[in-house]
């Protein structure tokens, strides 16, 4: 029933539980109400903050649902999008404000569509990083989906650039160290992203970026009991991307690839990609194989940010950074090296591409090849890193055996051969070696289990083929050469 007089607006108003009964009693006094319209005396509700205009709007076209979402109470809409609707809200018990992004109604019969949105709730509720927007709740009210979030008090990414144009070097810097910080903590989960985008960076008033809606995030068999194993489409870019470059579902780097876009964006102020909501557009091939490098696009960026973000975009998923952690680094590396500053003079930016060309030199008159290994503990990683760096091969590192897997199933291979250790991933390492052996798509991957000399009884059930073997550490050349030997040379 839609209310006409201010006695019907008092008692809707007090039914929902809006407003205080006593606070909605002693307006009416204050005010008359009994000679008053409902817009009148909604007016007055709104004068004193004991309604939101939002709210008086529904109140009088007779709405009674939509209020309140579990403990939140919608105060206004605050964003809106072919999905959903997000509202600034505050809790009912403490008052603290929070987001409420609400499905739309004509969504809620659509089960993919409702699973999806759920699937967002329950990554956001279980990811807690400063740099992922926490989701506090996931439910249903009136038959309609919910996720009660976070409310950051900013706007996009995409906005900030609409507005701003391109951001200075300093502030990029810092904003994509804050969004690569929330991947790799999420992929360090076992959680891929699969949408990034710069309208899915929430920038804060205080300048802090942070990742939002995981509604297409993948969880992969080494993601948190509490997760589940999670298999969810990704969108038509990432798609189109893998497909151009020879890979199969390889989110880690095609989430690497994307971040890359929204840094290019940031700094540049144009997208690097065609923009389009047409898919035709958007799955075409062109769109990635066309596009203008950031050097080019914008000459006056400094070198060192420009190859950080263009190796984040290289089209071939080998030369790309491997991993998010291998981006932190190179951004820690070069915002320790300008010092928080606008950037190093000339002299200083000529003078570590010249330190880097030489070492790049060095490498490539010394490599004996590439392998990735496969270990968690930061002290052995950095120990075998730097081994096999001294013996000349080119090491990509990664912490996951089921994610190196993954890589070693497209194509071209990402090294030459995997070394997997048993320091600190024990049993997972045997495992991840096993299925090489049986997995068709790796069955010709060459490999090598590292196993200590307390984890002998971990590697009993390691099998050993022509293309696989086992090396005891600590280490030795001999051991090593011949397993290598073994594994790299195929049998008349």
């Amino acid at each position: 029933m839609i209310p006409s007089t201010a006695d019907s607006l008092l008692h809707l108003a007090g039914a929902l539980d809006l407003v205080p009964a006593a606070a909605l009693n002693e307006t009416f006094a204050e005010v008359h109400g009994h000679g008053l319209s409902a817009e009148e005396f909604g007016q007055a509700l709104v004068r004193r903050e004991l309604l939101t205009g939002f709210q008086l709007e529904r109140l009088l076209r007779g709405e009674q649902a939509g209020y309140f979402f579990g403990l939140a109470k919608v105060l206004y809409q605050i964003g809106a999008g072919s999905f959903a609707r997000v509202y600034r809200a505050i809790h009912r018990d403490n008052g603290s404000v929070l987001a409420v992004k609400v499905l739309r109604s004509r969504f809620a019969n659509d089960p993919d569509k409702c699973r999806g949105f759920r699937h967002e709730g329950e990554m956001g509720r279980v990811l807690r990083h400063p740099n992922i927007v926490a989701i506090e709740d996931v439910g249903q009210e009136n038959g309609v989906s919910y996720l009660t979030m976070e409310f950051v008090e900013g706007q996009t990414l995409r906005e900030l650039v609409k507005i701003r144009s391109a951001v200075d070097v300093p502030r990029a810097l810092d904003l994509m160290l804050h969004m690569v910080s929330g991947l790799e903590y999420a992929h360090r989960r076992g959680v891929t992203h699969r949408d990034l985008k710069a309208s899915n960076v929430i920038v804060s008033a205080t300048g802090q970026a942070k990742l939002v809606d995981f509604g297409l995030a993948g969880v992969d068999e080494t993601g948190d009991k509490a997760l589940g194993r999670v298999d969810n489409p990704r969108t038509i870019d990432y798609a189109t991307l893998e497909k151009v470059t020879g890979v199969r579902d390889d989110a880690v780097r095609s989430d690497i690839y994307f971040l890359g876009t929204v840094a290019y964006l940031a700094l540049a102020g144009v997208a690097p990609l065609t923009e389009s909501r047409d898919r035709n557009v958007r799955g075409d091939s062109r769109r990635y194989t066309q596009v203008v490098p950031l050097g080019t696009r914008s000459p006056d960026l400094p070198r060192d940010v420009v190859e950080i973000v263009s190796r984040m975009m290289h089209l071939d998923p080998v030369e790309r950074w491997q991993t998010a952690t291998d981006v932190k680094r190179a951004l820690e590396a070069t915002i320790a090296r300008r010092g928080g500053g606008d950037g190093s003079s000339p002299g200083a930016v000529a003078a570590d591409r010249a330190v880097a060309k030489h070492a790049e030199t060095s490498r490539a008159a010394t490599s004996k090849g590439s392998l990735m290994l496969v270990e968690s503990g930061t002290t052995a990683q950095q120990a075998l890193r730097e081994y096999f760096s001294k013996l000349g091969y080119r090491v990509l590192l990664t912490e996951n055996p089921q994610r190196a897997l993954a890589r070693f199933s497209s194509s071209p291979l990402p090294a030459d051969f995997l070394v997997l250790s048993t320091h600190t991933l024990g049993q997972a390492a045997v495992e991840a070696f096993n299925q090489l052996s049986s997995d068709p798509y790796l069955v010709d991957v060459p490999a090598i289990l590292l196993v200590g000399a307390k984890q002998a009884g971990v590697a009993d059930g390691a099998k050993v083929d022509e293309r696989r073997r086992i090396v005891p550490m600590p280490i030795q050349p001999r051991d090593l050469g011949a397993a290598l030997a073994a594994i790299t040379t195929r049998p008349a």
